[in-house]
């Protein structure tokens, strides 16, 4: 379980100068020289703190030739602000009516989309629905297990045909994570939660 994944998105946060970088990134995309111009600070130092901020996930890189730019991750900023607040007031659901209705979409998403043998008909477009189904599938993985990119892909393909995308889905709505080629769950607190959509 990698709750430490919350807490390094804090860490990331808790510098003044990564703070400042995010500020400024938020305005646009910017190369590490413009960055370093504008706070006045070495290329290195840059370097450094956008590391920090990558492994955070709160940073995108493309390179250019011999220039690399940056750019803000909006989404995992805000998942994982969202996801914080919910861990620490861990929100109880509005009484057993809201309860019960969840229970009933769910069932009704997961009879719709899967066949009886368990294998995906389609991946919903709609986030809430698809959110279901990835609830679904994770929740027959180990928690704590780290799976290589092979036995994910091997664990998605007799789902559906397309596990290179569900693959991405998992990762970008926070089910799992990916580290040095491997794949392991995140606490439930992270996952992109269904239930607060409307």
């Amino acid at each position: 379980m990698q709750l430490d994944k919350l807490v390094a998105y804090h860490k990331a946060l808790g510098d003044p100068t990564r703070l400042r970088m995010l500020m400024l990134l938020s305005e646009g995309e910017a190369s590490g020289q413009e960055l370093a111009e504008r706070l006045n600070l070495s290329q290195p130092t840059i370097t450094h703190h956008a590391a920090k901020l990558r492994q955070a996930s709160l940073l995108n890189e493309r390179r250019e030739k011999n220039t690399v730019y940056f750019s803000i991750n909006q989404y995992f900023i805000e998942n994982n602000a969202l996801a914080t607040q919910q861990f620490i007031f861990r929100k109880k659901e509005e009484g057993e009516e809201m309860e019960d209705k969840n229970d009933s979409l769910k069932e009704s998403v997961l009879r719709n989309f899967l066949t009886k043998d368990g294998h995906l008909k389609q991946i919903p477009a709609q986030l809430k629905k698809k959110l279901i189904v990835l609830e679904y599938m994770v929740s027959k993985l180990e928690p704590g297990h780290k799976y290589a990119e092979r036995e994910i892909n091997e664990f998605i393909k007799p789902i559906h045909e397309d596990y290179a995308t569900l693959r991405r889905e998992l990762i970008m709505h926070q089910f799992m994570y990916r580290e040095n080629e491997e794949y392991e769950l995140n606490p439930r607190e992270m996952w992109t939660d269904w239930r607060v959509l409307k």
